[in-house]
């Protein structure tokens, strides 16, 4: 995962949806790391590394949707604390990119 995150962890401000095949969880803002390449966030439910899951994100400044496709590389932690997950993006769309790199070059962007 790249170092360089797109948004700070509440810029979104609306709430991040998750997704696999017999998982689905709503995420709040709080709990979320947008990254050039990937995402991470606290879940009270661990996830099945290499799993493949959807991102649902919807943009703070226009309101606009951004679904991204991705692959759970870690999950750590256990049932008492929560877990950390951190997923990899894969086969992004051009139109998905170009909609993450705006919010990247806009003040919600961190670095």
């Amino acid at each position: 995962m790249s170092a360089k995150k797109l948004a700070s962890i509440d810029s979104f401000g609306q709430p991040v949806s998750v997704s696999g095949r017999n998982m689905k969880l709503e995420l709040s803002s709080e709990t979320v790391s947008v990254h050039k390449s990937g995402i991470e966030f606290r879940s009270p439910t661990p996830f099945t590394e290499w799993s493949e899951m959807t991102v649902a994100l919807q943009s703070p400044l226009d309101g606009s949707k951004v679904s991204c496709n991705g692959v759970v590389v870690s999950c750590a932690g256990n049932k008492h604390s929560g877990y950390h997950v951190s997923m990899i993006f894969t086969g992004m769309t051009r139109s998905a990119q170009e909609r993450l790199n705006i919010l990247a070059r806009s003040e919600l962007g961190a670095g």
